[in-house]
């Protein structure tokens, strides 16, 4: 059973930067490919970012792609988010996903982003 704890978030100042993390056990970690994904108040799930199970290929959606980082570390069975340049908009719960559609996710982590 799948099973993903995200931390790391936190409200932080527009501009500034936060790093996510997300453990995850109950599956090979290091077989897999994650993704990031996030929901703010009464808006659908956004997919953020995929890396692939090696952790040398990653994707983004555009209006994040150059503000976002996503890393793993399949030792430790963890991949993060590095969030930097952050923007009101960018306000949400974020979550790390087995999926893009965030159908199998963790409990997520809240990132506030105050002007």
């Amino acid at each position: 059973e799948w099973h993903l704890v995200e931390s790391g978030g936190g409200l932080v100042q527009a501009g500034g930067s936060l790093k996510l993390s997300c453990v995850a056990s109950g599956f090979d970690f290091k077989s897999y490919w994650l993704s990031w994904v996030r929901q703010a108040p009464g808006k659908d799930v956004e997919w953020l970012a995929v890396i692939n199970n090696r952790g040398d290929y990653a994707e983004y959606w555009g209006p994040v792609r150059g503000r976002f980082t996503v890393s793993r570390d399949n030792a430790v069975n963890t991949v993060y988010l590095q969030l930097d340049n952050l923007k009101i908009e960018d306000t949400a719960i974020y979550y790390c996903a087995k999926d893009r559609a965030g159908k199998v996710r963790g409990q997520g982590t809240s990132v506030t982003v105050s002007s």
